[in-house]
C-alpha cells in the first residue's frame, strides 16, 4: 500500500475588508507655497476654498490643440500661501491620528515636483513644526497617563506584538539599563537645541475619547527608498574607520494578515514626543539629500516615518495587562515625504544626481500607473493586476489601497512660472487619485470586559491609603484579630501579684485562686455565649443555604428558559445567515453575471461603432468613387463625341472633295474626248461651281503684266488663345505667300518653363528636305497642361505641313489657222488638265486651310 502524499499547505486567502461596501475616497489636498521672490511670475491661482486655476505663464504660446490654455482644478480642501502649519495638521492629519488611538490604519504622503516644500510641509522649519511632530505631540497628549512600561509590549519579527508580565519587562528594563550606551535616548536628557522649536508646540491637541481601561505604547521606525533599494535609517552600524561598510539594504515581506513590513527593520519603543522626535531626528541627519540647480537641499529618496501603536486592555482587577495576544491591537500611521520629480535639463543632473533622478522619476511614475490601474478596475470593473512589484515604495504601501485604511495626500505646488510644465502634469496625477476609493476601516471589537476598571482600581487604593492615614498604620488581618484578642483580655479581671514574700502568706494565693476561678466561669461564660452564636450562626447559614438553594433552582429553571430562548434564536440566526450567505453567493454571480454582460454589451457597442464607422467610409468611398467614374465618364464621353463630331466632319469635307475632283476629271476628260483634232479644247462649263457660296480658287490668267499679288497672312485656327512659337535657329524664311501667323503669341528659339506657364498652346515649326528637294515645313501643334509636379507639360495633337512646289507645265497651245478665236475660245485655252497642274497650286483632299497647305488631322491622345 503506497504512502499517502503529501499535500503542500494552503495558503491563508488574502483578507477582504470586513465591510467591502463601505469606502472612502483618497483624500487629495493641495498646499500652494510662496514665492520666493515677490517679483517672480506666477502661473498658479487660488480660486476658492477648493479650486486652484493654473494658466500659462506669458512665455509660452498657445499650441498642441489648445493645450496650453487655463485649467481649474478642484481638491478637497485647497491652502494658500498663507496658511499656518496648525491649520493644515487640524485638517489633514489630525482625523488620522485619532484612528490611530482607535486602533485604525493611515497613511499620509506628500506629493510634487522639486522645490515645491513638500519636506517643510512633513517636518517644519524652527519655530513651526510641521505636521510630524505635531502627530507625535497629539499621540503622547492622548495617551500620556495610559502607557505601560517599557518592555510590557514587545514587537516580534514578523511585524506582531506580544505582550509581556511585569517581572520579564522589569528584567529587560534592568538589561537596558545595565548596558553602557542606552539603545534609545533617554526623555530626561536635554533636548538638542537643533530641534527644540520644532517640537515646541503649544496648542496641547489631544484626543477626547481615549479607552482609559487600556494601556498603550508607541514603537517608531525611520527608513529611506533611495534608488530602488531600502534602507533603515535607524540602524546603528558598528563604526571601523579603515574600512568602513556601506548600509545594507532590507527585504519587504508579508505577515500573516498580509500586511508588507520591512525585516530587521529597527523599532523603537518611546515614551515622549521629546523622545520620539530625537529618534526621527538621528535618522533624518542619515537621509540623503544633494545640491541642485532648483534645490539647494534636494531630497534624493523617499523618506517613510512609521509610528506604530500597540494597546491591550487591563484585566478585571484594572491592575495589570491582560495576558491574551488576541485582545492586542496593533495600529500604524506612515508618514511619507516622497522625493520630487524633475528634469534632468533643468537641474542639470550628471553622474550619481542623474541616475537618482531617473530612479525617482521611475519610482514616482509606477505609482501613478498603479494609480490608474486602480480607477480602472474601480470604474469600469476590470481586474487587471496592479503593478505593485515594480517598486518598493508601491510595494510597500500595498495593504493600504487593497486593504483597508485611510489614505491622505497633499498635494505642494510651486506657483513660479518656470514650473508650470511640472505642475501641470501634478494637477492631473492629483486629480486622477481622488477617483479611487478605499475601504473604510472597522472599529475594534470590545473586550467584554467591565468598563472603568483603572478608575475603580484607582478609588479603592485612595480609599485605602486614607483609611492608613486615619489608623495611623497599615490595616491587615492580623492586626485586626490581635485587637480583638486584646478587647477580650481586657474584659478579664486583672491578674494579681503573685510574689511570695513570706512562708506565712496566706492572702497572695487565695487571691490568685479567686480571681483564676473568677477568669474560668467568665470563660466559660463566653464559651456558652460563643456556642449560642455558633449555633445561631449555623442556623442562619443553613437558612440563607436553602434559601440560596432555592434562589439557584429559580435561576436556573430561569437560565434554562432563558437558554432555551437563546438556542431558539440561535437557530434562527444560523438559519438567516445561511439565508443571508445564500443571498450574498446569488447575489455576487448576478453582479459577475452582470459584469460579464456589461463587458460583452461594452465590446458590441465598440465592435457595432467599429463597423458602423467602416460602413460609413465605405459608403463615403463608394460615392467618391461614383462620383469620380461620373466624372471620368462625362469627361471621356465628351472627349469623344468632340473627337467623333471632328471625324466626321473631316471625313464628310474629304468625301466631297474628292467628288470634287473626280467630277473635275470627268468633265476634263470629256471635253477632251469630244473636242476635234484641230481645235483647241473648250474650257468645261463652271457654272455649278460659281452657283455656290464658296468658289474655289482657279488657275491664274496667263496675262503679261499681272498686278502683284498682295502679301497675306493665314491666320491659324486657335487665333484667340495663348500661344508658344517655337522657331528654332536654325529655320530658313521660306518667302512664301502664305505664312503662318498667330497673334498674341510668344516667340521663343528654344522651349522654356516660364514660357510654356503663361500659355496653353505651342507649335513647333520644323523644316525638312522634301524628296523633290523642295524645303518641307511642318508645324507641330500641342496643348500644354500643368503636371502634379508642379511643372508644365505639352501633349501634341496635329501637324500641319507647308510644301512649296515649283511649276513645271507645258505652254500654251496656239492655233495658226484661227488668227481670232472667240473669246469663249480664249476661256477654253486654260480648260487643258496638265496647263492648269502646272499653273495652279495643288490643294489636297481634306484640307480645309486653302491652296499651298497639307493638313494631316491626328487624334488627341489620353492623358496619362
Amino acid at each position: 500500500m503506497k504512502a499517502a502524499r503529501a499535500k503542500t499547505p494552503r495558503r491563508p486567502a488574502p483578507k477582504k475588508p470586513s465591510n467591502p461596501s463601505l469606502k472612502d475616497p483618497v483624500g487629495v489636498y493641495c498646499r500652494v507655497r510662496p514665492l520666493s521672490r515677490p517679483d517672480q511670475e506666477c502661473c498658479i491661482e487660488v480660486i476658492n476654498e477648493t479650486t486652484v486655476q493654473i494658466h500659462p505663464p506669458d512665455g509660452y504660446r498657445v499650441f498642441r490643440n489648445g493645450e496650453y490654455r487655463e485649467t481649474q482644478y478642484s481638491f478637497k480642501e485647497v491652502f494658500g500661501t498663507l496658511v499656518i502649519q496648525k491649520e493644515l495638521f487640524d485638517v489633514v492629519a489630525k482625523p488620522l491620528v485619532e484612528d490611530l488611538i482607535r486602533g485604525k490604519n493611515g497613511l499620509l504622503f506628500t506629493y510634487g515636483v522639486t522645490g515645491s516644500g513638500k519636506t517643510h510641509t512633513m517636518t517644519g522649519s524652527p519655530g513651526d513644526g510641521g505636521l510630524l511632530p505635531r502627530c507625535l505631540d497629539m499621540i503622547f497628549n492622548s495617551i500620556g497617563p495610559f502607557q505601560a512600561k517599557r518592555f510590557v509590549f514587545k514587537l516580534d519579527e514578523k511585524n506582531g506584538v506580544d505582550v509581556q508580565c511585569e517581572v520579564d519587562a522589569l528584567l529587560e528594563r534592568q538589561k537596558r539599563d545595565a548596558m553602557p550606551v542606552p539603545k534609545t535616548p533617554s526623555g530626561k536628557r536635554q533636548i538638542d537645541p537643533e530641534f527644540a522649536d520644532m517640537i515646541n508646540v503649544q496648542d496641547h491637541c489631544k484626543v477626547e475619547e481615549v479607552d482609559e481601561d487600556n494601556v498603550y505604547s508607541v514603537f517608531v521606525s525611520y527608513i529611506e527608498i533611495y534608488n530602488n533599494y531600502i534602507y533603515d535609517l535607524l540602524e546603528e552600524a558598528p563604526f571601523d574607520p579603515i574600512k568602513p561598510k556601506p548600509p545594507q539594504s532590507k527585504i519587504l515581506r508579508e505577515d500573516q494578515n498580509h500586511n508588507m513590513y520591512v525585516t530587521g527593520c529597527t523599532e523603537v519603543e518611546v515614551k515622549s514626543t521629546e523622545e520620539a522626535f530625537e529618534v526621527f531626528w538621528r535618522g533624518q541627519k542619515k537621509r540623503r539629500i544633494a545640491n541642485t540647480q532648483l534645490n539647494r537641499e534636494s531630497s534624493r529618496s523617499h523618506s517613510v516615518f512609521i509610528i506604530k501603536l500597540a494597546q491591550a486592555p487591563l484585566d478585571a482587577d484594572g491592575d495589570n495587562v491582560l495576558q491574551e495576544k488576541e485582545q492586542i491591537t496593533l495600529s500604524q500611521l506612515s508618514l511619507v515625504d516622497l522625493a520630487g520629480s524633475e528634469r534632468t535639463n533643468r537641474t542639470k543632473a550628471e553622474g550619481n544626481r542623474l541616475r537618482e533622478a531617473g530612479n525617482i522619476n521611475q519610482s514616482l511614475m509606477t505609482l501613478r500607473t498603479c494609480i490608474e490601474v486602480l480607477r480602472e478596475n474601480q470604474m469600469y470593473g476590470t481586474n487587471k493586476m496592479v503593478p505593485y512589484r515594480d517598486s518598493k515604495l508601491t510595494h510597500l504601501f500595498k495593504n493600504y489601497f487593497d486593504g483597508e485604511g485611510k489614505v491622505r495626500m497633499i498635494v505642494c505646488v510651486n506657483p513660479k512660472a518656470e514650473d508650470y510644465e511640472e505642475s501641470l502634469q501634478v494637477m492631473r496625477f492629483a486629480e486622477m487619485t481622488q477617483e479611487v476609493e478605499v475601504a473604510r476601516p472597522v472599529d475594534k471589537p470590545l473586550c467584554g470586559l467591565t468598563p472603568g476598571r483603572r478608575f475603580r482600581n484607582q478609588a479603592f487604593r485612595e480609599e485605602l491609603s486614607r483609611k492608613l492615614e486615619i489608623r495611623g498604620g497599615p490595616i491587615n488581618g492580623e492586626t485586626e484579630e490581635q485587637s480583638v484578642s486584646e478587647m477580650l483580655l481586657q474584659s478579664f479581671p486583672p491578674l494579681p501579684s503573685c510574689e511570695l514574700l513570706d512562708v506565712n502568706d496566706d492572702q497572695t494565693l487565695p487571691k490568685l485562686i479567686e480571681v483564676l476561678e473568677k477568669r474560668h466561669r467568665l470563660r466559660q461564660m463566653l464559651s456558652e455565649e460563643f456556642a449560642k452564636n455558633v449555633l445561631t450562626f449555623k442556623t442562619m447559614l443553613q437558612e440563607f443555604d436553602s434559601s440560596v438553594v432555592s434562589k439557584e433552582n429559580y435561576i436556573q429553571g430561569k437560565l434554562s428558559e432563558k437558554e432555551k430562548i437563546i438556542a431558539g434564536q440561535k437557530m434562527e440566526l444560523e438559519r438567516l445567515e445561511k439565508k443571508t450567505k445564500t443571498l450574498e453567493y446569488k447575489i455576487e454571480i448576478l453582479e459577475k453575471t452582470a459584469t460579464i454582460y456589461e463587458e460583452d454589451k461594452r465590446n458590441l457597442q465598440q465592435e457595432l461603432e467599429s463597423k458602423s464607422q467602416k460602413l460609413q467610409r465605405q459608403a463615403s468611398d463608394k460615392r467618391r468613387l461614383e462620383a469620380r467614374l461620373q466624372g471620368m465618364v462625362a469627361e471621356t464621353t465628351m472627349k469623344w463625341e468632340k473627337e467623333c463630331e471632328r471625324r466626321v466632319a473631316a471625313k464628310q469635307l474629304e468625301m466631297q472633295n474628292k467628288l470634287w475632283v473626280k467630277d473635275e476629271k470627268l468633265k476634263q476628260l470629256k471635253a477632251i474626248v469630244t473636242e476635234p483634232k484641230n481645235e483647241k479644247p473648250e474650257r468645261p462649263s463652271r457654272e455649278r461651281d460659281r452657283e455656290k457660296p464658296v468658289q474655289r480658287s482657279v488657275s491664274p490668267s496667263p496675262v503679261p503684266n499681272a498686278p502683284p499679288v498682295r502679301l497675306r497672312h493665314r491666320r491659324s485656327r486657335s487665333a484667340g488663345e495663348r500661344w508658344v512659337d517655337h522657331k528654332p535657329p536654325s529655320n530658313l524664311p521660306t518667302e512664301t505667300v502664305m505664312q503662318p501667323h498667330v497673334p498674341h503669341a510668344i516667340t521663343v528659339a528654344a522651349a522654356s518653363e516660364k514660357a510654356l506657364a503663361k500659355c496653353d498652346k505651342y507649335m513647333l515649326t520644323h523644316q525638312e528636305l522634301a524628296s523633290d528637294g523642295e524645303i518641307e515645313t511642318k508645324l507641330i501643334k500641342g496643348d500644354v497642361f500643368k503636371t502634379r509636379g508642379g511643372g508644365q507639360a505639352v501633349q501634341f495633337t496635329e501637324i500641319e505641313t507647308l510644301k512649296q512646289e515649283s511649276p513645271t507645265g507645258r505652254k500654251r497651245r496656239s492655233s495658226p489657222s484661227n488668227p481670232n478665236p472667240p473669246e469663249d475660245a480664249a476661256d477654253a485655252e486654260w480648260t487643258d488638265v496638265e496647263t492648269r497642274c502646272s499653273v495652279a497650286v495643288e490643294m489636297r483632299a481634306g484640307s480645309t486651310l486653302g491652296p499651298g497647305y497639307q493638313h494631316h488631322a491626328q487624334p488627341k491622345r489620353r492623358k496619362p
